[in-house]
């Protein structure tokens, strides 16, 4: 049993500014696999994404990791890390950035993981570039490598590829197949059908702050459950 995982959501509501945006949703997050939450627009995705990640405690309902603490204290952001569609960089190193937070026992340790890191994600070479100089596809792989240095128990992605090119966004998909091979458990929201057809094992499927349902990804290509999830995937393309 790890710190967070499995994680339960049980009747997990949210409002947020009088607005209902999660409805009772019951959900469990186990080790070892890549979940992808699909949806439309507005369906609560990016929003049951940051429950998950305790940015945002529910309204009503339960979250509850393996080891019995809320989401919410600074310790439990030791087992879990997040990316977001437009990463946050520092003004300082691509390096500074990866290894600013961690908690390691000195500086030296601080600079070999966050070395390692980078090497991981093909930017040692530009580990004392000033981040913000970096192309976006490049700054995505240093906010990438600076999550992989904390060696999360789950990794959240929002959007990890919404605005970067094609290049970057293959470049990044392998990372987080790799990060799945090593063990790590994935939770990505994307509206790339084709991409959570590549990388997911399960399908977490949103339809106006509902979780319609939860199904192995082979199965939900095919034949999803749901009358929603059956619309949703007549109306995009694969």
């Amino acid at each position: 049993m790890g710190k967070l995982l499995p994680l339960e959501l049980k009747d997990v509501s949210l409002d947020l500014g009088g607005k209902s945006v999660l409805r009772n949703i019951s959900l469990r997050l186990g080790s070892a696999r890549t979940l992808a939450i699909l949806g439309a627009n507005g369906a609560g995705k990016t929003a049951l994404l940051r429950v998950m990640h305790g940015m945002l405690p529910p309204t009503s309902g339960a979250v509850r990791a393996a080891n019995g603490l809320d989401l919410q204290l600074p310790e439990m952001r030791k087992h879990d890390a997040m990316l977001f569609q437009r990463p946050v960089m520092l003004r300082r190193s691509a390096l500074d950035n990866v290894i600013f937070g961690l908690d390691a026992d000195s500086t030296q340790s601080s600079v070999a993981i966050g070395e390692r890191a980078l090497r991981r994600v093909g930017m040692l070479g530009l580990a004392d570039r000033p981040a913000r100089t970096l192309s976006g596809g490049e700054q995505q792989r240093v906010a990438f490598a600076r999550a992989l240095a904390r060696s999360p128990e789950v990794l959240y992605l929002d959007e990890p590829t919404a605005s970067i090119d094609p290049q970057s966004t293959r470049q990044i998909e392998a990372l987080i197949a790799d990060a799945a091979e090593s063990g790590v458990t994935v939770v990505m929201v994307t509206h790339n059908l084709a991409q959570a057809k590549r990388l997911a094992d399960d399908i977490a499927f949103m339809h106006e702050g509902r979780l319609t349902e939860r199904t192995p990804a082979d199965e939900f290509f095919s034949r999803p459950q749901s009358a929603e999830g059956r619309e949703y995937l007549l109306g995009e393309s694969i």
